[in-house]
């Protein structure tokens, strides 16, 4: 029986040594802090970010969240029960790859109901956010972060020297111009530029970015395939008169099949100055990387 317990001991002093050498402490610099925030039954807290939500996950079924209705930076948060005891949580992660934390506690007439988060990203220069702030990486933008995609397009938005100057609709005094392309890890953005030179300002319906067969016979049907972006800077709704305004759309990285081409619109709200040009296969390869800048 001794003996036993000696084997016992021996076993259990060798797995707690194993233990130790193959598990780590999390320190607190690898901490996330949470935010505090009380709910109650009877009210509503609403909680705005500095962009879109992708994700909510809650701790417990004592409390009810999600995006506001109609608005896609808005989260909601109330108690589902009266009083609870416990104390809960919930976590938010924006488009922007932005992490947020949050501890909740019920009270009965909450001291705070509407609630502005910090924009991580634009207030603190990458590499420098605080602990709140990490680099989430969404499954649209790839192995980049939406931090590292943001500051690209601001530089390329900063550009003066227009890269390409051929690519271009020109009438009714509007100027529609592709001025740049650049590439970035499985990434192509665009840089265009939009000039009214007319008194009346412009107003955009929608732009569209299409790839088409280049000669379409009689009664045959077209075939063509939309391009979405996935990011963009500086996304128009007006242009004023006499002014310039220059816009980057991220796009995830393709190619222009052969007797194809991508024709990229732009169509006035109740209005007919609409404008139109043509990218073709060769263009897209003199793509220049980003990092060259």
């Amino acid at each position: 029986m001794k003996q036993l317990l000696i084997t016992i001991l021996l076993m259990s002093s060798f797995s707690l040594f194993a233990q130790n050498q193959y598990t780590k402490v999390i320190s607190k610099d690898r901490v996330i802090s949470s935010y505090n925030i009380e709910v109650t039954y009877n009210k509503t807290v609403h909680i705005l970010f500095p962009a879109a939500i992708t994700y909510i996950d809650l701790g417990s079924s004592n409390i009810i969240a999600g995006k506001a209705d109609g608005a896609e930076n808005v989260v909601r948060v109330k108690a589902s029960v009266k009083d609870f005891k416990e104390e809960t949580n919930f976590s938010v992660i924006t488009d922007e790859g932005s992490f947020y934390s949050f501890i909740v506690n019920y009270a009965e007439n909450p001291a705070k109901l509407n609630i502005e988060m910090k924009d991580f990203l634009h207030e603190y220069k990458l590499g420098n956010q605080p602990e709140n702030s990490l680099e989430i990486q969404l499954v649209e933008l790839g192995n980049k972060t939406p931090q590292n995609i943001q500051l690209s397009m601001e530089k390329i938005y900063g550009t003066r020297k227009k890269q390409i100057k051929n690519i271009n609709s020109k009438q009714f005094g509007i100027e529609f111009a592709l001025t740049g392309l650049y590439s970035q890890n499985g990434l192509i953005y665009f840089r265009t530029e939009l000039e009214n030179c007319s008194d009346i300002p412009f107003k955009i319906d929608f732009l569209t970015f299409k790839i088409v067969d280049k000669k379409v016979a009689k009664r045959t049907a077209i075939q063509e395939t939309v391009i979405r972006p996935v990011r963009a800077l500086n996304h128009l709704t007006t242009i004023d008169g006499n002014s310039v305004e220059a816009t980057v759309f991220v796009f995830k990285s393709f190619t222009i099949p052969d007797k194809k081409e991508l024709v990229v619109e732009l169509f006035e709200k109740n209005g007919g100055r609409h404008q139109r040009f043509i990218v073709k296969s060769k263009d897209l390869i003199t793509a220049k990387p980003v990092n060259r800048f």
